[in-house]
C-alpha cells in the first residue's frame, strides 16, 4: 500500500497505533545504524532512505530527481516491510542476513530484498543494525553503479534474448 503522505512524520500519524509502535521501533535502529551519507524521507509511498544528490548528483538512474535508494520501511495491509536494497541477492549483506537467520533458528520471510515480518518479535533488529552497518552507503554506490552501467545494461539484455531463443 502506497502512501500519499509527503513527510515520514505525516506517514506514522496515518498508521494504527500497533504498527506506528513497530514501525518506530526499526526506524529508530535504522537511524542509529546508517551512514552520514544516506538521508530519510519519503519514497515511493515508503519511508525511504536514500543517498542523497549532494553526494551522487546523477540521482536514481529510473527517477534522477530521487536519490539512489538504499532502504525503505513500509506498512503493507498483511504485513510490514524492509527493502533491502542494499541486501540485494549475491550482496554480502544479503548473504549476511540469511545466514544470520539461518544460524538463530529464526524464521525469514526475504525475497531478493524484501525482508517480510508482522511483528518486532519476527524481525532481528541486531541482524538488520549489523547488514546495514556493512553495507555502507560508498559500497552500495559501486555495486549501484556497476549494475547499472551500459556494458551491464548490454549483458543482461543479451541473456534475455539468449533465454528466450
Amino acid at each position: 500500500m502506497q502512501s500519499r503522505a509527503s513527510t515520514v512524520a505525516e506517514y506514522l500519524s496515518e498508521l494504527p497505533p500497533d504498527r506506528r509502535k513497530v514501525i518506530a521501533a526499526v526506524r529508530k535502529v535504522i537511524r542509529k545504524s546508517v551512514d552520514k551519507d544516506i538521508e530519510e524521507g519519503m519514497q515511493y509511498g515508503m519511508i525511504g532512505y536514500y543517498i542523497p544528490h549532494r553526494v551522487f548528483p546523477a540521482g536514481y538512474h529510473c527517477d534522477p530527481e530521487q536519490g539512489v535508494p538504499y532502504l525503505a520501511l513500509a506498512s503493507q495491509k498483511n504485513y510490514m516491510a524492509l527493502y533491502l536494497m542494499f541486501a540485494y541477492v549475491g550482496t554480502a549483506a544479503g548473504t549476511y542476513i540469511r545466514e544470520a537467520y539461518a544460524k538463530a533458528g529464526r524464521k525469514l520471510d526475504m525475497g531478493k530484498c524484501c525482508l517480510r515480518f508482522k511483528s518486532l518479535e519476527e524481525l532481528d533488529l541486531d541482524v538488520v543494525a549489523e547488514a546495514i552497518r556493512r553495507a555502507p552507503s560508498k559500497g552500495h554506490l559501486k555495486v549501484y553503479e556497476a549494475q547499472t552501467s551500459p556494458e551491464a545494461r548490454k549483458k543482461r539484455s543479451a541473456a534475455r534474448k539468449a533465454a528466450r531463443a
